[in-house]
């Protein structure tokens, strides 16, 4: 009999996070169908314990773009969902999810939030650097220093007589 990892998900418009927490797991296969199917399996341990789940997500998705990353303590997926939208859950069925799939808080935005998120980037984007002007601009770096400034620092300690 095999055992439920821990899964963890969020959400954009466009793409899942699915994160499988499963330390020191080994053999690890994911394996995403373009109808929604997403399987894992794994085993951990001496005695080759077998971890599997076999999830029916809320939509389509396009497994082509979709991205996977399995480290030492846990397995994160980039889904890209079939059609662009928010889903109202994860899985297909309604109802209470199983209690080895939950909200992964450290990646979830709101809808609103991730607008907010995207306008912001956009803004950086749109940002003109050349509008700022030449680093050297204000300064001669090959300037010697002795006696050419205007500045007048006589208020200013000597360095070299301070104490440390």
């Amino acid at each position: 009999m095999s055992r439920h990892p821990e899964i963890l998900w969020a959400q954009r418009s466009d793409k899942l996070y699915v994160t499988v927490e499963l330390p020191d797991a080994k053999d690890a296969q994911v394996k995403l169908e373009a109808n929604g199917r997403f399987l894992f399996s794994a085993t951990v341990g001496s005695d080759n314990e077998k971890f599997e789940t076999d999830l029916e997500l809320f939509g389509k998705v396009d497994v082509e773009h979709s991205k996977i990353n399995q480290g030492l303590r846990h397995t994160f997926c980039e889904i890209d969902k079939g059609e662009k939208g928010w889903w109202t859950r994860l899985l297909k069925n309604e109802g209470k999810a199983p209690p080895y799939v939950r909200a992964d808080w450290n990646r979830w935005i709101d809808e609103d939030e991730e607008e907010q998120l995207l306008l912001q980037q956009n803004h950086f984007h749109d940002f003109n650097m050349n509008s700022i002007g030449d680093f050297n601009s204000g300064f001669d770096a090959t300037a010697d220093d002795e006696g050419d400034s205007d500045d007048d620092d006589s208020d200013l300690p000597d360095m070299s007589k301070a104490e440390i």
